[in-house]
């Protein structure tokens, strides 16, 4: 089950549930209520706090930084499979 404190989980399963968001731009209200609707999530939803919900935003941008980057790998491995090596 997961906490407040499960930063990076919390994040992994934003960005699987939530595709087509850019979390770069969401309000925290929203972030707060999609964080208390994952089903993983079993915490109290008033013990969260604006520096828990940043620090999940920005694990939630880096997960999404990190899939477009293995997305991009996997479409130039097929395109042009030696450009990969060099990245």
């Amino acid at each position: 089950m997961l906490k407040w404190n499960d930063s990076l989980e919390i994040a992994i399963q934003l960005c699987d549930k939530f595709p087509e968001i850019d979390p770069q731009y969401i309000r925290f209200t929203d972030l707060h209520q999609w964080i208390c609707e994952l089903d993983d999530f079993n915490d109290k939803p008033d013990s969260s706090n604006e520096k828990i919900l940043e620090a999940i935003q920005m694990a939630w941008i880096e997960e999404k930084n990190n899939y477009r980057r293995r997305k991009m790998e996997r479409t130039l491995s097929i395109i042009k499979p030696d450009a990969v090596s060099k990245m």
